[in-house]
């Protein structure tokens, strides 16, 4: 259909520029060439408001009206008409989008697109997962849109979209909106909506945690705080060179932390065994992965491996057990 009303329009403009281009070289006479007039009607056309090429008799301003008449009307209407075509596209795009997120399962939704919720995003992008995006900014929903990404474009305190965003079908979420007021009715919305799903949400003030947990939050996260924390840790603590938690949406009392920690300057596990090191004995975690000096890594080392002050290791842990181990690091 659209491309009918292409080929017309190709029509009309081509029948106005021929027709208009003859008018003014017949009324025009010697001084008009075929050039001249091809060039007034169409600066006529898009009315861009140049002088004239030759003075025009009265003929000739006439034949200017009709054109200005029947041509702008015609770009009007073809203005239109792309316009609603392109609003047609757009409404297909996003109910394709739409049902394709209604057939999801086990995904994860992501209430909010602000800087936490694209760092979120992104990493599940990263790790090939399934995720829709609800966010209720135009700007943003097309953005998100534009990166090929699913996204519900509405409110995530409103029950319809939580209902678009398939949450009785998703594994976990994570509420990243703007404030913790949000965040907490969109937490206990979603807990009603689907008792078993796993749920991280963002608070801004320590003193709301406790509210988002009676709501039905696994998980509570205070980005401030724990890069505060974070920092802190790297700051006095310059071994630990990265620090990862490990959640599980099945089991949320499963608390568990990857630390990259560098044995510079911890003499002490120079030319020693892995098994003889007693990460495991004195403080009940695992090296899980070397990282040497030459960059070269080993994951799941084999007891005899030996340790140097020139790698780093990738050691797992519970949380407590992790900052047990920390706390006897070198300044």
């Amino acid at each position: 259909m659209f491309q009918g009303k292409k080929v017309k329009y190709l029509l009309y403009f081509s029948a106005i520029v021929a027709i208009g281009s003859g008018g003014f070289y017949i009324i025009g006479g010697d001084e008009w060439s075929i050039i001249d007039s091809i060039y007034m009607t169409i600066i006529t056309l898009s009315t861009v408001g140049f002088g004239e090429v030759h003075p025009l008799t009265d003929s000739a301003k006439i034949l200017s009206i009709l054109i200005i008449i029947f041509g702008v009307t015609g770009i009007g209407v073809l203005i239109r008409t792309f316009k609603e075509e392109f609003i047609q596209i757009d409404l297909f795009r996003k109910n394709k989008m739409m049902k394709t997120i209604s057939k999801l399962k086990n995904h994860f939704v992501i209430c909010g697109y602000g800087r936490m919720g694209a760092v979120i995003a992104q990493e599940l992008h990263n790790k090939h997962l399934d995720f829709v995006v609800i966010e209720m900014d135009d700007h943003k929903a097309e953005h998100i849109v534009s990166k090929g990404w699913y996204c519900v474009h509405g409110d995530a305190t409103s029950e319809e979209t939580l209902i678009s965003a398939r949450i009785e079908n998703a594994t976990g979420v994570a509420v990243v909106l703007a404030n913790d007021q949000d965040n907490l009715f969109v937490t206990l919305s979603m807990k009603t909506s689907n008792p078993n799903l796993f749920i991280l949400s963002r608070c801004s003030i320590d003193d709301n945690q406790s509210k988002m947990i009676r709501a039905g939050a696994n998980k509570v996260v205070n980005p401030y705080t724990a890069g505060g924390h974070r920092i802190a840790e790297i700051l006095s603590k310059p071994q630990v060179e990265d620090s990862i938690s490990v959640l599980s949406p099945i089991h949320s009392s499963m608390n568990l932390t990857l630390d990259e920690i560098s044995l510079d300057n911890m003499s002490k596990y120079e030319g020693v065994l892995l098994k003889d090191s007693k990460f495991r004995e004195e403080y009940d975690v695992m090296v899980v992965g070397i990282i040497n000096q030459n960059g070269d890594s080993i994951i799941n080392p084999s007891p005899d491996t030996v340790l140097h002050t020139t790698d780093t290791i990738l050691l797992m842990g519970d949380t407590s057990n992790m900052a047990r181990f920390k706390e006897n690091l070198p300044s």
